[in-house]
Order: C-alpha cells, then structure tokens, then sequence
C-alpha cells in the first residue's frame, strides 16, 4: 500500500521529502517523537454524517480543535461524528493513528469528502503520513493540490470551526 503511493507520487513527478520516525499515533506523540520536518503540521479527522452515509476527510492545524456542531452545517450535513475504524478501513484503506490526506489515493470511489483548513490551504506546505505512522512526508504546496486532482478529489477549503 505504502509502495504504492510513492508509486503514484513519482509516476506523477509530485516532489517529497520523506522522514522516517518511530510510530506515532498522536499530534503529541508526534512533536516529542518526530525530527524538525518543513512544513505544517496537521491533524486529520475521518467523519460520518448522522446517518453514515456521508465521509469526510478533514485536515486542520496540528494544534486545533474541532467544533463538530459548527463544522456539520458547513458541509450540509445534519450533525458530524467520528467515524468507526471499520469505516475507516473500507473508506480509506487506514487504521487509527494513520489517517492522512494522501489517503486519497486509496478512495477510488470518491466516497469521501476533502476538507481542508484554510491555514494549512494557505501554508507553503504540509506534513502529512505516508498511508503509516512510521514516516512522515513534507509536500510543497503545489504537490497536495496535484495529488488531490490526480486522486480524483476536490478539497473543499473552509475555515473549520474552533470550540469557543
């Protein structure tokens, strides 16, 4: 599966700089365990709406909450909820602790919605895992956005609603 990505990145000349680290399955895990990478630091949360019908893939900042109340009727959605990692693994191919933007690459169906903090949209670049949480790759900006077309995805770009 991880071969497979990087297949799909070099096939596609999507530049990448990869960091190998021990495993991490948290934003905190992941500043004490994890080198100085460039890039933006984040954080994904893999979503169902209310009746499970709909997925959703959101990226934010590594250090942000998520107010799940507010987020929902920005994605025209009754209520959101965190998804099971059943749904996780038939959606994306991932276990917990290894959700990540680029797992894209594994919805071939377009089952499930891109969203995307407007701060990490605007960053020069991101961080984010390799399909494992085991490494880490810095993409250039450029590079998300041609990995998300060539994936078949349109991230929908909003400012994701912190808790007051």
């Amino acid at each position: 599966m991880e071969s497979t990505l990087y297949a799909l990145l070099d096939r596609n000349a999507l530049p990448y700089l990869r960091y190998t680290h021990p495993p991490v399955y948290t934003c905190e895990e992941a500043a004490r365990l994890c080198p100085a990478m460039p890039g933006a630091e984040t954080k994904n949360l893999f979503l169902c709406d209310n009746k499970g019908k709909r997925h959703f893939l959101v990226t934010v900042p590594a250090d942000a909450s998520v107010d799940l109340k507010a987020l929902a009727p920005l994605l025209d959605a009754k209520s959101v909820r965190m998804a099971s990692p059943e749904r996780l693994l038939r959606c994306l191919g991932l276990t917990p602790g290894a959700v990540t933007l680029l797992a894209t690459c594994n919805d071939t169906d377009h089952a499930v919605e891109v969203v995307i903090d407007r701060a990490l949209w605007d960053a020069d670049a991101v961080l984010a895992h390799p399909l494992v949480n085991t490494a880490t790759l810095s993409l250039p900006h450029d590079t998300m956005v041609r990995f998300l077309a060539v994936t078949g995805h349109t991230a929908r770009v909003i400012d994701v609603p912190r808790p007051a």
